[in-house]
């Protein structure tokens, strides 16, 4: 398949479309708080691996770009431009196998960035395990838990459980950078190993709007990676949904 790419030939149209990944973000939590950590370097996807059970088969294909957005020939698609960068992209295909942290976390905060295309799907899974849903959601009336800024539901005996609709949609259009900042609280266990309370999205903030609160999650949400609960775990980035790009990615571990 042909690599999108696309070139910034003015300055007009640089303005439009900025090449930084941070010019928009003078008010965001990292930029403030101490202890935040970045996990994409701005370079290459070091630090990240692909997921070993996916429902896409081949090698991970995910790499970092320079600048995206909405494809002008297809508003399903998103145009890029290639070379090392702060933007992580799921393939010239954009459609790969999901991506996992090296690092594991428990309790944390979290804040991330992302685009979408028109209709496109992917998630944030923290711990690998609890999806926080990322979704063309824009103009959604009545968000469901396959909305964005869902906890999705589990899947039990082919048929869908739990999941947490959005309090509100607070989705923006596609083709526009959209944030979460997400307090998590990994499951807790005993000292014969046995689990003694569930995971839980404590608060999870959709471009600065509350969309959910003190949610807690039984088990793994549908499309999860094959591992236990524990407490600590990779985070995961869905890439076998459709085209989806990440950028200021960063996490605050708790003490």
């Amino acid at each position: 398949m042909e690599r999108r790419t696309f070139l910034v030939q003015s300055a007009a149209a640089a303005a439009a479309f900025p090449m930084t990944a941070a010019a928009d973000n003078e008010n965001a939590p990292y930029q403030s708080g101490k202890g935040w950590r970045a996990l994409l370097n701005g370079r290459d996807v070091r630090g990240w691996h692909g997921a070993d059970t996916e429902t896409v088969h081949g090698s991970s294909e995910w790499m970092t770009v320079t600048a995206v957005r909405l494809d002008p020939a297809d508003p399903k698609r998103l145009a890029f431009e290639s070379g090392p960068g702060p933007i992580l992209l799921n393939g010239p295909k954009e459609k790969t196998v999901n991506l996992v942290s090296d690092e594991s976390f428990g309790d944390c905060e979290l804040f991330v960035e992302f685009m979408i295309p028109k209709g496109s799907n992917s998630g944030v899974y923290l711990q690998s395990l609890y999806e926080l849903q990322i979704f063309d959601s824009y103009g959604v009336a009545e968000p469901h838990t396959s909305d964005c800024g869902a906890i999705y539901h589990r899947w039990i005996d082919n048929k869908p459980v739990g999941g947490s609709a959005p309090r509100v949609n607070a989705s923006l259009p596609p083709g526009q950078w959209q944030r979460f900042h997400v307090f998590f609280q990994a499951p807790r266990f005993g000292a014969d190993g046995r689990k003694t309370e569930n995971a839980r999205f404590l608060k999870v903030l959709h471009n600065g709007k509350l969309v959910q609160e003190n949610y807690s999650v039984e088990g793994g949400t549908r499309s999860h990676l094959e591992i236990p609960e524990a407490r600590r775990n990779p985070l995961l980035l869905q890439g076998d949904h459709g085209p989806v790009a990440f950028r200021n990615l960063y996490i605050r571990p708790a003490a």
